[in-house]
């Protein structure tokens, strides 16, 4: 036979009754309800406001605390290779310093060996005299406090004050756990000229270069490089007797050397190649070449400055497309002051609105800006904004969208199950309200809101609809078993909140694992700070709202004034 609320309340416990007391109150009063409902709603903006103020941010992914990092140089073009190995050596010192430093490797002239950030920002595709990587390799992660993103933002400022005496442009970079992009912020400039695309991604630099949290800035625009062409006089070399070959010959043995044997050692395991070509000493200007001298077939020796004429000009410039259009790249990272790139995206977008496009050959003044989509055209300068924040609004877009049709899908069910279409709405509408908690823990643990945190949210939008189908079932099974509206309600709450805690103690214990991972943590934080806010509001709430949307349908019930907890604790 079924108990009713005043006599099994004998052995319930002193939380059991608590809770009766305040639910019966705002059971009876209906002005009671509508100021419960209205500061959770309150508690639900101002959780959402913390988004908007910064307290809370949001990024892709947090940084991750690897065991190394890099430096990456890149000196002005036609730097020689000693001057290049020179910045590398001072930069690779002022950072060995750092306590956590293990060793470094200096590659000047060429890549470092093939890694995660080689693969996604074409690091491995460096060569040349001008570039140079430095490997950093730190401490265990156990044996340092420091989480490897601090350590290379303590470095940073000592290695932009060496680079700078250099002329060089460096970039410090860490191995992101993702996404594989070119850099963290990307700026694809368009055009309809080289001339008017060079000069925005110009002007786009200097917004770069004055936005504070904004480091690392560089772009795909290279300097002028000098190129010496030695043009044969055909005429003058045949009434000597020398080809076109033999002169082309000499000046590759001179410059670049030519292997003529092989030693072999006992202590080598491979051949060593006997190479000839001048020192460089002898050839550190082309008018040292053309002291050179050749044998002709008479046996006289000929100055190379008599067989040749020198011609300079500009090396061509590497031309980057995109989608078959000229683009040029302006990147940079973000640290210090601000380490998410939707923040120094939206400080950008401002400056970027003053500019003018008819500056840049455009027919209105507005310089048009896209986020998810690309340019139809480059017959307008134009700019889009790729990278990370590129990959950040297709991540949660698509979360989003994959979210909602999730809800879509347990509507349905819920439908079915229940027999009603406003049931299954009072069951989720609780879902959002688990932000309430999410949003202020992770400002109060200083994380980032991230992809794993939206994960964590749907993934706790399970579980609390999962608490609101026992809270209703249950209140639904007292009405079957002819208890009134009032005391089913807080029946439900009363007797399912055990199930409830023991399943938020759950999620909160196998949570608490990865709390402290810098990847993880935010899938953690929403999990446990998720539950713990649905196992406060939820028996509250989802009881409350199913009462008041039902009251009047199932007016025509004999109805029973809820048990208050002086006639529970007096029966």
């Amino acid at each position: 036979e079924h108990a009713t609320g005043d006599q099994h309340e004998h052995h319930e416990d002193r939380t059991t009754r608590f809770y009766r007391k305040w639910m019966s109150k705002l059971v009876v009063s209906r002005k009671r309800s509508l100021i419960f409902f209205g500061v959770v709603a309150l508690a639900l903006v101002a959780s959402l406001a913390l988004v908007g103020i910064g307290w809370v941010k949001v990024k892709m992914l947090p940084f991750d605390n690897k065991n190394e990092f890099q430096v990456i140089i890149n000196m002005p073009e036609g730097s020689s290779l000693e001057r290049t190995v020179e910045a590398s050596r001072e930069i690779a010192q002022a950072i060995s310093v750092e306590p956590e430093v293990v060793n470094y490797q200096i590659y000047a002239g060429t890549s470092s060996p093939f890694n995660f950030n080689g693969l996604v920002r074409h690091y491995f595709l460096r060569r040349g005299e001008h570039v140079a990587d430095i490997q950093v390799n730190l401490l265990p992660k156990g044996d340092r406090s420091a989480q490897s993103h601090d350590i290379a933002r303590r470095v940073r400022p000592k290695v932009h004050e060496i680079a700078q005496r250099f002329a060089a442009r460096v970039a410090v970079a860490e191995v992101p756990p993702g996404p594989p992009v070119l850099q963290t912020l990307v700026a694809e400039i368009y055009g309809p000229t080289d001339s008017s695309r060079v000069q925005l991604a110009r002007e786009i630099r200097k917004i770069f270069d004055s936005t504070k949290g904004v480091v690392d800035v560089d772009t795909y625009l290279e300097d002028d490089q000098r190129k010496l062409t030695f043009e044969v006089d055909h005429e003058k070399a045949a009434l000597h007797g020398i080809s076109a070959d033999q002169i082309a010959q000499t000046l590759r043995v001179a410059v670049s050397g030519m292997q003529v044997d092989i030693a072999h050692r006992r202590q080598e395991r491979e051949d060593i190649g006997l190479v000839v070509e001048l020192p460089r000493s002898r050839k550190t200007s082309y008018s040292d070449l053309l002291n050179l001298r050749l044998r002709s077939p008479h046996g006289e020796l000929v100055p190379l400055s008599e067989l040749v004429t020198v011609k300079e000009e500009i090396v061509d410039k590497t031309i980057y497309r995109k989608n078959l259009m000229p683009v040029t790249y302006v990147i940079g990272d973000v640290a210090g002051e601000i380490e998410s790139p939707v923040y120094a995206i939206e400080a950008m977008n401002k400056k970027i609105a003053a500019l003018n496009a008819r500056t840049f050959g455009g027919t209105q003044s507005k310089l048009k800006v896209y986020n998810a989509s690309m340019p139809f055209t480059d017959l307008e300068p134009s700019m889009k904004w790729d990278g990370e924040w590129h990959i950040t609004i297709e991540v949660f877009r698509d979360l989003g969208l994959a979210f909602a049709a999730v809800l879509v899908l347990i509507y349905i069910l819920l439908v079915g199950w229940f027999r009603s279409m406003v049931t299954p709405i009072i069951l989720m509408v609780v879902i959002p309200l688990s932000l309430i908690g999410i949003l202020p823990a992770h400002g109060a643990m200083n994380a980032f809101f991230t992809a794993t945190s939206m994960i964590g949210f749907m993934a706790g939008a399970g579980i609390v609809i999962r608490n609101s189908i026992i809270l209703i079932d249950f209140a639904e099974l007292r009405l079957s078993e002819g208890s009134s509206l009032a005391d089913a309600v807080i029946d439900a709450g009363a007797v399912r909140f055990r199930p409830i805690l023991l399943t938020a103690g759950a999620v909160v214990v196998g949570a608490g694992i990865i709390l402290f991972d810098p990847i993880f943590q935010g899938l953690a934080i929403a999990l446990i700070a998720g539950e713990v806010a649905s196992l406060i509001i939820s028996p509250v709430a989802v009881p409350l709202l199913y009462y008041m949307v039902n009251r009047k349908r199932l007016s025509a019930r004999p109805q029973t004034a809820p048990a208050t907890d002086s006639e529970s604790t007096g029966a």
